[in-house]
């Protein structure tokens, strides 16, 4: 009696060779190395300045005199809506607060904690922060490399005049970061940034077509934006 083997699809071989199969199982069998580290990651992100920071370990209690904050005080710090929360490729959230409190004067330090990620999720250690920059919060998740940012999110600095753009554009380019075009610069982590005097939006909706079509057209020469030749 023959054996009976159980029937392939008719297609099978044909799917194996498309590159969108081969494609979907190289992209499957990345993540799942990631999938715990990061989802574990994410939980934790999401629970900076929000519910009971109380950690289980005795030492950070002691070393960390905010971790005894009730979940209703806690609660009532909370001052956003929404928050923008940067991943970093670092593992120092300090760093990356002293990094921006540098350039953006008006802020402050408002949290730091260490973390460790418990052996299903690969280990290791990650930080988080919270930091204030002109009235606005931001959480810091310094967790290591596995993503980068890039110019589909980006932060737009309103300056009063020429010189305040001259000085984040200054700021924010060196030591590591990079200069694009048409206002939009890199700081040393990669995040992206439009440095823009407020007065340029009167230029490119003025009602008068030729300051409008000057201010754009001159737009595209630049990379730091110059009040002064768009005019």
């Amino acid at each position: 009696m023959d054996t009976a083997y159980p029937k392939l699809p008719t297609n099978f071989l044909t799917t194996l060779n498309e590159p969108e199969y081969l494609l979907s199982t190289l992209i499957n069998n990345t993540m799942r190395k990631y999938r715990l580290k990061f989802l574990t990651a994410l939980v934790i992100a999401g629970l900076i300045g929000c519910g009971d920071s109380q950690q289980n370990s005795h030492e950070n209690k002691n070393n960390d005199t905010t971790s005894n904050e009730t979940l209703t005080k806690k609660t009532n710090m909370i001052s956003q809506k929404i928050t923008p929360c940067l991943w970093v490729e670092t593992k120092d959230a300090k760093a990356v607060v002293d990094y921006y409190l540098s350039i953006f004067k008006d802020g402050k330090l408002k949290e730091h904690r260490k973390y460790k990620n418990p052996p299903e999720a690969g280990g290791g250690d990650f930080e988080t922060a919270i930091m204030e920059i002109n009235g606005i919060e931001f959480n810091i998740l310094a967790a290591g490399p596995f993503f980068k940012f890039n110019e589909s999110v980006s932060f737009v600095i309103n300056c009063k005049d020429q010189a305040e753009v001259d000085y984040y554009w200054a700021a924010l380019t060196a030591n590591g970061g990079e200069e694009s075009s048409c206002g939009w610069c890199k700081d040393k982590y990669g995040l992206s940034w439009q440095v823009v005097p407020v007065e340029y939006f009167d230029l490119i909706n003025s009602d008068d077509p030729q300051v409008r079509e000057k201010a754009i057209k001159n737009t595209f020469k630049q990379k730091k934006i110059i009040l002064s030749e768009l005019k």
